[in-house]
């Protein structure tokens, strides 16, 4: 039974009106955000853990007891993942991959025979049909040997075609192209370009439909389609032709599944990059491609939807794989600081060195709880909305694993900065810390930037705000519909308002003791962060969006809360048990809790005490004309 109070009820928006004022926007940054909310998903019935941290509600029974994956399905993960492990051991050299910029086709070949292409794909179309948390251990378990295969699987299950059309695909879809994928056919999603990141809105690949209308003819080039180069299918994103609705046009973007050997496809070059040298990621080009109606995902015009609903869980992979590489980099910086000695003693005796140890083994055992949490709810709800956990997971988990890796190097010193192949040569033992770090880089940068995610947080933490509030903001409507907004809002805040300064039981009782104390600061933390969160829109009003600096604080806040409640749950599953391990789960928990306290209060103190202004003039100043003594005594050009 829940401890939290049921909240006043939010009021409803009114039907068609916009939640945000787009009237003092340019046309462009107007067309990029209304093109975005119409693809949101309209938020579950029921607010998750996560998206409940921003107003004030802290639900533990979300999170405890912490979901325990049953022993089928576990077995089921353990018989792939036995043979999976085997076969990287026997068969796979990353070094070698990395050297030499490929993956050995009969590598892949083998992946593809044992069902690594395919791993939730169900049985009956070709697959192996394991869950989202065996999904996630199997991605653990490749990124702590070789970044590169981790790098393909992902790319291909998390956002190529398996996962879109699992979600959106047909029946008819579903039989033609899902075995082909499950069983090795490599397949890739093809959303960038050259001026097209995060802005969808200004995309220029064209779909138009035949004057029959059974068919549609892409033209356009994709960037950076990750996979591209060796792919047999991928899904296309392109503009097809614009609605009118209520006399305004309206963008559309569709999703199309396009096989590769089709007239007019053509893989233009090979992008290359700093780490992930084996990526197969490249430019694709589209001249007067013909795709039929029916490789349509989802409908016409909801390409944006399938894009951002596939990334909600394909964004799990990478925390997960930051988990994987993040225990291998402590089984190193241990191993290494445990038998290196300097002035006398093992260097893991001194506290400069043990203070990094600490924060890698509790930032990892973190890291993984908040996405074995995430993939458990996908497990139990195939339509759970884990956007706000998955997004907090990717975050988090992608910024935590590089700091991990830097820490790593840093404790391995010389021996970091070397390469695997260098310290082979000299007899050492050939720890790839170097290779970890060049192919860690990208992942705070794929899948939604960390900028772009923490403006993702920010949007949904805001939606309960704009629905309440932010009809009466909002100048595009009537005086009459924006008051009677406002009398709506008010009675609403009237209620919760008072709520966030009273404390309600957390249920921190019922866990470990050790973690109690922890959990209590979560729920009045929660609400803190609810009335800062308030405070900041009566400041700022619908100026508030432009405040992106301070924006990322509050999501910062919010997702440190989300990792601490995931965190002491998970310890205290381990510490019932009664182990050692158990033992060692509350403490690993209970210091994880504390550095999180620190790094929250530091949060909030920027909230108010911060030169963000000060910073933005100064910028723009220096990108307009740089000063003499920044760009003095460098090489010209």
């Amino acid at each position: 039974m829940s401890t939290t109070p049921a909240m006043p009820e939010e009021p409803k928006p009114r039907d068609n009106a916009p939640l945000i004022d787009t009237s003092k926007m340019s046309e462009g940054q107007r067309a990029a955000l209304e093109l975005t909310e119409a693809a949101r998903d309209e938020a579950a019935a029921k607010p998750s853990l996560a998206s409940g941290l921003f107003m004030g509600r802290f639900d533990l029974d979300a999170v405890f007891p912490f979901p325990e994956q049953k022993a089928e399905d576990r077995d089921q993960g353990d018989a792939f993942l036995q043979q999976l492990e085997k076969f990287l051991k026997e068969k796979v050299d990353p070094d070698a991959i990395d050297r030499t910029g490929e993956i050995p086709q009969d590598v892949i070949d083998e992946l593809g025979r044992m069902g690594a292409f395919g791993i939730k794909v169900s049985p009956q179309y070709g697959g192996l049909g394991l869950s989202q948390t065996n999904y996630s251990r199997a991605a653990m378990l490749l990124a702590s040997y070789d970044g590169n295969l981790t790098a393909l699987l992902s790319a291909h299950q998390s956002i190529g075609g398996p996962q879109p059309l699992i979600m959106f695909g047909t029946e008819e879809q579903k039989r033609k192209y899902l075995p082909r994928v499950a069983k090795g056919e490599i397949s890739a999603f093809a959303l960038t370009e050259s001026g097209v990141g995060s802005d969808p809105a200004t995309m220029e690949t064209r779909a138009e439909p035949t004057p029959d209308g059974k068919h549609f003819v892409i033209n356009g080039e994709k960037l950076w389609c990750t996979n591209g180069v060796k792919a047999g299918v991928i899904v296309v994103m392109a503009r097809t032709p614009s609605v009118k609705i209520n006399g305004k046009e309206k963008k559309q973007i569709t999703a199309f599944i396009v096989d590769m050997n089709t007239p007019g496809v053509e893989v233009v070059t090979r992008c290359r990059f700093m780490g992930l040298r084996a990526l197969y990621n490249g430019v694709v080009h589209f001249t007067d491609v013909k795709v039929p109606r029916e490789n349509i995902l989802l409908a016409e015009g909801k390409g944006l939807k399938v894009a951002l609903s596939t990334l909600n869980t394909g964004r799990l992979t990478l925390p997960a794989a930051c988990v994987g590489m993040s225990k291998k980099c402590l089984q190193y910086a241990k191993d290494w600081a445990a038998k290196r000695v300097q002035w006398g003693a093992p260097i893991a005796k001194h506290s400069a060195i043990a203070d990094k140890i600490a924060r890698m083994a509790a930032n990892t055992f973190a890291m993984e709880s908040m996405t074995l949490l995430a993939a458990s709810l996908v497990d139990r709800d195939k339509k759970a909305d884990i956007r706000l956990e998955a997004a907090m997971c990717k975050l988090w988990g992608t910024e935590m694993g590089w700091q991990i890796v830097d820490d790593t190097m840093q404790i391995r010193g010389g021996r970091g900065y070397e390469t695997a192949d260098s310290l082979k040569a000299r007899g050492e033992e050939p720890v790839p810390i170097e290779r970890f770090m060049r192919d860690c880089r990208i992942n705070t940068i794929f899948e939604g930037s960390s900028e772009i995610m923490r403006l993702f947080l920010a949007r949904e933490a805001l939606d309960p705000h704009l629905k309440v509030a932010g009809a009466a903001l909002n100048s595009q409507l009537p005086m009459g519909a924006r008051a009677k907004a406002a009398m709506k809002a008010g009675l609403f805040y009237a209620g919760w308002y008072p709520r966030q300064w009273i404390g309600f039981g957390s249920g921190a009782g019922r866990l470990s003791p050790p973690l109690r104390k922890h959990v209590r600061f979560v729920a009045r933390t929660s609400r803190r962060l609810a009335r800062k969160l308030f405070h900041a829109m009566a400041r700022f009003g619908p100026k508030l969006e432009k405040q992106q600096v301070l924006l990322g604080r509050f999501v910062d806040i919010g997702t440190e809360l989300f990792a601490m409640a995931a965190t002491c749950s998970r310890a205290d599953q381990l510490a019932r048990r009664g182990t050692d391990d158990g033992k060692e789960a509350l403490q690993l928990a209970d210091y994880f809790c504390e550095t999180a306290r620190l790094r929250i209060e530091a949060k909030f103190d920027g909230l108010g005490n911060n030169a963000d202004s000060k910073g933005y003039k100064l910028a723009q100043k220096v990108v307009q004309k740089t000063p003499a003594y920044l760009r003095d005594g460098i090489v010209a050009g």
